[in-house]
């Protein structure tokens, strides 16, 4: 057993093996996205508590009724109501949350969980290690203090993070990063939504604004899903998000008033994807220094809540258009049929005001939250009036609260089937399944092409995060050994050779880079120049092979296609690979292969020329007997 683990964490070895790998790297995503969520939460916490609650005496009531309390903050009582700090809080906030996103990773302004989809498709899975860090520290600032902003965002970029961390570390290719990249994002919303199957669903939904999944990303952030909730449940419980009244579906006409409700919930994500990525485009045209731009948008954002705060007499219910909002969700909820549908209305047109102010001004945090209480809101106002005027259709307006959180982020993030899940995971119920999948469905049929996530594309065809599959059925069975010449010596180097034997090697082979072998000529690592040009720039004479040598790169297989020798240049970053015959079972030497030329007739493959010249007789022989 011992022997066993090694050889298991090693590079290389077969399907089992790698899958084994992979999804072993994905219970490790899902603990650090799990704390990174403990961690996020706390910090927002923090900051709401010493900023919010003990500066301006603005408590949000009611909570959500499964929000963790933490017992450290909850000491003491909040002063009175001081608006006017709302107006200063939240501009500081911006200001502080700006300076350090453009100063050390302005990739993560914005809403995180769009950053990690163009990672996704764009870069490879590849995140900056910072970004995490970054990430959490600004969006506990900007919504801590008021900036209108969800969590989502921010815990999706650092379970993302942390997964193509671990690809780096464990030297795994661009498509299993790529995988641990969805998977972090969807253990993040895992637990920070206590949703594990919802979190597993959306990281293979959210990628593509048609309806396509990412097959190869649902087992992975399945796990990474579930670890990530249990971590997160183990420090703050086990309750859903939300409490909510005994609420049921018996009665097919019902649907009718869904109906209704489907149609306004698209119009009303409509507006919210418009006006989002309209004030964005304006505070980008805007001539103004990057970070102060992020405390402009939360100063407007303030501006609009204490308009409806004495708009509606001075009512305290109005402020949950700034930070989280989702006592509003769980106050319509709770009081279905008292809260008025004005003040419903109200909260959820100032979201979509206040969330685009805050995030599209370059501020950091989700847009997934003030989503929910966007559409739980509008669709709760629309449940009040329904119910005054029917109340045997539409018994319960909680339920249009419910149901319309659904059928809002449907529309506008262009994800059915993974909000039907979440909203569900959220509330602690499956009652409302049936309305809740006939609305996420005609709202995403009826909604447009614009989603809140504009780094979605539209099929996997489109995405270069695949343009290796699509080039696999071009370049058919194009091989590595056909670069092999049989008669071409093997410049190869032993463990003890001088520096200025390996100088010599490299100027008679005109490779930049060295196969290092044993007495059989079986690869044991590879000697790049660059390596040898430090060497020698430091006179040190005395050292050999073996302490130049590099042991972290995967050789090419003489059976290796085009695609898959492409990929491994790519990851290795080097001018020339050796050729083995087996990477499995025979490390011996057959010779190097150049990055330019596998390129080149990678390339001339894709767009259909020949390609690549036609191998001897002899690399063929070499190619088909396995022993020789």
């Amino acid at each position: 057993m011992l022997k066993w683990v090694p050889e298991f964490l090693r590079l290389g070895g077969g399907p089992l093996r790698m899958r084994m790998r992979l999804l072993g790297a994905a219970v490790l995503v899902g603990v650090v996205a799990g704390v990174g969520a403990i961690v996020f939460y706390a910090a927002t916490q923090f900051v709401a508590h010493n900023a919010l609650e003990s500066v301006a005496g603005y408590v949000p009531s009611p909570r959500p009724g499964g929000e963790p309390t933490i017992s450290l903050l909850s000491d003491g009582a909040a002063p009175s109501f001081r608006w006017w700090w709302l107006l200063l809080l939240p501009t500081l906030g911006g200001f502080a949350s700006g300076a350090i996103v453009f100063l050390f990773a302005p990739e993560a302004e914005g809403h995180g969980t769009d950053a990690v989809i163009a990672a996704y498709h764009q870069l490879e899975g590849r995140i900056r290690t910072r970004v995490p860090i970054v990430k959490i520290v600004a969006s506990a600032l900007t919504i801590g203090t008021g900036g209108s902003g969800g969590r989502e965002g921010p815990i999706a970029q650092i379970g993302a993070g942390f997964g193509s961390l671990l690809a780096r570390l464990m030297r795994l290719g661009p498509a299993d990063r790529r995988v641990l990249c969805a998977a972090g994002m969807g253990a993040g919303i895992a637990a920070i939504f206590r949703a594990p199957l919802a979190g597993a669903l959306f990281a293979s939904e959210v990628l593509y604004w048609s309806p396509e999944f990412e097959p190869e990303v649902i087992i992975p952030a399945g796990i990474a899903s579930v670890v990530s909730y249990c971590t997160f449940g183990a420090a703050f419980g086990w309750k859903p998000l939300f409490t909510t009244p005994d609420l049921t579906f018996d009665d097919p006409w019902q649907l009718a008033p869904y109906l209704l409700l489907v149609f306004c919930m698209v119009v009303l994500a409509f507006a919210y994807t418009r006006s989002f990525y309209g004030i964005t485009r304006w505070f980008h045209r805007l001539r103004a220094p990057r970070i102060v731009k992020p405390a402009l948008g939360a100063f407007g954002s303030a501006v609009v809540a204490l308009v409806l705060y004495f708009a509606f007499g001075r009512d305290e219910r109005l402020l949950a258009v700034l930070s989280f909002g989702y006592g509003a969700i769980q106050n319509a909820l709770t009081h279905e049929t008292t809260v008025g549908a004005g003040v419903l209305i109200a909260i959820a047109i100032g979201k979509i005001l206040t969330t685009g102010m805050t995030i599209g001004s370059g501020g950091s945090g989700g847009v997934f939250g003030p989503s929910m209480v966007i559409g739980g809101c509008g669709g709760g106002a629309l449940g009040v009036i329904l119910h005054r005027w029917a109340p045997a259709l539409v018994p319960h307006p909680g339920s249009f609260v419910i149901v319309g959180m659904a059928a809002f982020f449907a529309a506008a993030a262009k994800t059915p089937f993974s909000t039907l899940i979440i909203v569900s995971e959220m509330t602690g119920g499956y009652h409302l399944l049936l309305p809740a999948l006939w609305a996420c469905v005609l709202a995403f049929m009826l909604s447009d092409r614009r989603s809140l996530y504009g780094s979605q594309l539209e099929t996997r065809a489109q995405s270069p995060a695949h343009r290796r599959a699509i080039a696999r059925s071009l370049v058919g069975g194009a091989r590595v050994t056909e670069f092999l010449k049989a008669d071409a010596p093997i410049y190869a180097l032993h463990l003890s050779d001088s520096l200025a034997i390996v100088v010599e090697r490299f100027a008679e082979s005109r490779f930049g880079v060295l196969p290092v072998v044993d007495a059989e000529g079986r690869l044991l690592g590879i000697v790049n120049i660059e390596e040898v040009l430090i060497a020698t720039q430091m006179q040190a004479p005395l050292l050999v092979s073996a302490d130049l040598m590099r042991t972290d790169v995967t050789p090419l297989a003489a059976d290796d296609r085009l695609d898959v020798a492409h990929e491994r240049f790519v990851d290795s970053d080097l001018l020339a690979l050796p050729v083995v015959r087996d990477l499995a079972r025979d490390l011996r030497v057959l010779g190097m292969v150049k990055r330019f030329d596998v390129a080149s007739a990678y390339v001339q493959s894709i767009h259909g020329r020949a390609r690549t010249p036609e191998p001897s007789p002899s690399t063929r022989r070499l190619a088909r007997t396995p022993d020789a």
